[in-house]
């Protein structure tokens, strides 16, 4: 991480830590991005609209150096960066890129960690999440797919006619 390049990496935050990790990371002006989404919460006497993490327990940095990356592990409600073979895996913009644009769109969004057999790479070619590229994981009817982010490990399941898909390359197998 040497030079001024900053790269975009998760950081995996304490159970409900997220806010108060991106709370602390705002403080000491170490830039990150915490993706929310609105969601309706019903309790026993009353229905709320609450902002969520997309993705429990996870929140993304955008570090320049070895000091800020320091600087992150230790900050209350981190607990670890996101590694791969032992070093913190950097997470390409166009995937933050692709997050924002989701959540731009106000799709209905589900998150899930399941991992499923890798498909085609897709992209959206109109609508709202016109540009938005992945891997389709899973087909769910005609209104719902299921695009990998690779860097993280997650997958994000979205409400959009599969009309709008077009296949960009075949990515694993044979289809």
């Amino acid at each position: 991480m040497k030079g001024e390049n900053r790269k975009w990496y998760a950081v995996y935050t304490k159970s409900r830590g997220e806010k108060k990790a991106k709370m602390l990371l705002d403080e000491q002006e170490i830039p990150n991005y915490l993706p929310l989404v609105r969601t309706l919460k019903q309790w026993s006497d009353r229905k709320k609209w609450v902002n969520e993490p997309l993705i429990r327990s996870y929140i993304f940095v955008h570090l320049a150096n070895d000091r800020e990356y320091l600087d992150v592990l230790q900050t209350d409600h981190i607990v670890r960066f996101i590694t791969f073979e032992g070093k913190a895996a950097p997470i390409p913009q166009k995937q933050i890129n692709n997050i924002k644009l989701l959540l731009a769109s106000e799709a209905d969004l589900e998150v899930t960690s399941e991992n499923f057999e890798e498909g085609v790479e897709i992209e959206v070619r109109a609508g709202l999440l016109k540009g938005l590229t992945g891997t389709l994981i899973e087909q769910r009817g005609k209104n719902k797919v299921q695009v990998r982010l690779e860097a993280i490990g997650q997958s994000i399941l979205v409400e959009i006619p599969v009309v709008y898909l077009k296949k960009r390359r075949e990515v694993r197998g044979e289809r």
